[in-house]
């Protein structure tokens, strides 16, 4: 059924749908961390249920945002930026719905099986192998569809965004393919094909790329297209961009190992993964530098742009964690830091900092766009600013906590007296840690807080929009 908000050339439906859900799925996966990151301060919250307990719902967390909340925030961008530079509509409609029911399903199904305890204990890819297979079967639909708009393109040139795009989509597949292969033993149960050491190779491979290419190279995409045009001003350097493009995917494929240091992982596929992560500043700089100098001569717009401050602040997240990660691979620092908070405040500052941020500013941009007004005509600017600070506000204060907890943990573990023995017991390191646990479920509702300002306006934007084209319709009557 086609709508007042349906465009002649392209297909904006399944942009609104996916945009709408990103709000959606952005909501419900930051609540989930916000109440495990609660049971951690105050471990009563578990409630004594085991649906409700840490150890299921934080896998339940990592799935909503990364996957729920990021991945439609790339459905929705893709869809609209290879429409838009190829100036063409999707190679399919068809398909186009399909990824957007499928995925969405795949959504509901982890959010019904993970509680359960149904999981098969693989970080980032904790689903039973038959969700497994309705990932794939979307996930294959989403690659056939976007390639096969770029090849059907009118315009000659494909921008950059799309090969972040096409490449984020291809190693995607394989990688998670290659790391979900098993047997199944009955519906909700199954074992990896991979044993051992190689299975945690395996296990790294995709889940540092799933940081590397989906985190990373699909959200650069969306960095490539809105910041330019919020900013109204031309990609500082193309021929940076594609010198980026090429370094970061040549490169990131190499880095997982520095995920298992001192494990039994040889010696050297540590030392490996550990340089290649060090060469990965480079190109990642590159990238973060070449989105900064976009607004070369348009500095002054960020008093005034609360979307374009989201984008740009998104880059110095992105810019810091990519330095933080690198420094974190060095095998020394990497002995105090290893299974402590201060990588999860490192993965924060890149999936709340770089991730969030830069998919929030590209709907603020898009969502009016996709229902019929301007690039950032949104219901009220002045909660668009509001949201920022909370975001910005609640970032920091989450990744400052958990750098703190984190040092602090690695120097009491490693803390010995003169006979040798532990200065410290682990609870005592727990006990440690309780003020930055408290201080990291504050950060995490600012966040949570800002979500919910951005889905009332956006409401608001939709129903304004709709009454304009109400109005609109009645006036030609």
């Amino acid at each position: 059924m086609s709508t007042a908000f349906d465009h002649p050339e392209y297909n904006y439906k399944v942009v609104r749908q996916f945009a709408i859900m990103t709000v959606v799925w952005g909501i419900v996966g930051m609540a989930v961390g916000v109440l495990i990151a609660a049971q951690l301060a105050w471990p009563a919250l578990n409630f004594d249920t085991p649906w409700l307990s840490f150890g299921r719902l934080r896998p339940l967390h990592t799935n909503a945002v990364i996957f729920a909340f990021g991945g439609s925030a790339l459905f929705a961008t893709s869809y609209y930026i290879v429409q838009r530079t190829c100036r063409t509509r999707l190679f399919s409609d068809t398909l186009a719905s399909f990824t957007f029911w499928g995925w969405n399903a795949v959504i509901v199904a982890a959010a019904i099986t993970l509680p359960m305890g149904l999981t098969s204990t693989k970080e980032y890819a904790e689903l039973e192998w038959p969700i497994d297979i309705l990932v794939t079967l979307v996930w294959v639909a989403y690659v056939v569809n976007f390639l096969g708009t770029l090849a059907i393109r009118k315009e000659s040139h494909i921008y950059v965004a799309n090969w972040f795009f096409a490449a984020f989509m291809i190693m995607i597949a394989i990688l998670y393919v290659g790391n979900n292969l098993a047997v199944p033993v009955s519906l909700t149960k199954s074992y990896s094909i991979w044993a051992g050491t190689i299975d945690a190779m395996i296990q790294w491979w995709w889940g540092h790329n799933a940081v590397g290419f989906f985190l990373t190279a699909g959200f650069l995409g969306i960095m490539y297209y809105f910041v330019p045009k919020q900013a109204g001003r031309p990609v500082y350097s193309y021929r940076l961009s594609i010198v980026h493009f090429w370094a970061l995917i040549s490169i990131y494929v190499w880095a997982g190992g520095h995920h298992l240091h001192y494990s039994a992982l040889p010696d050297w596929a540590q030392t490996a993964g550990m340089v290649m992560s060090l060469i990965l500043l480079a190109p990642s700089w590159g990238g973060m530098i070449n989105g900064m100098m976009t607004l070369s001569g348009a500095w002054h717009k960020l008093r005034n742009d609360p979307i374009l401050r989201f984008l740009v602040v998104s880059l110095s997240f992105y810019g810091m964690s990519t330095f933080e990660g690198p420094m974190m691979s060095i095998k020394t620092v990497n002995a105090l830091s290893h299974n402590t908070d201060w990588t999860i405040g490192h993965v924060h500052s890149g999936a709340l900092g770089w991730v969030a941020m830069v998919s929030i500013g590209a709907l603020y941009h898009l969502i009016p766009i996709m229902f019929g007004r301007k690039a950032g005509d949104m219901h009220s600017i002045k909660l668009i600013n509001v949201h920022f600070w909370l975001s910005t506000i609640g970032t920091v204060l989450y990744i400052a906590a958990m750098w703190v907890n984190g040092i602090m943990q690695g120097l009491m573990w490693r803390a010995v007296n003169a006979d040798g023995t532990l200065t410290y017991s682990f609870v005592e390191s727990v006990e440690a840690s309780h003020g930055g646990y408290v201080v990291r479920v504050l950060g995490g509702a600012l966040f949570l807080t800002g979500m919910l300002i951005m889905a009332y306006n956006v409401f608001m934007t939709v129903r304004a929009a709709k009454k304009e084209a109400g109005n609109a319709v009645a006036a030609q009557a």
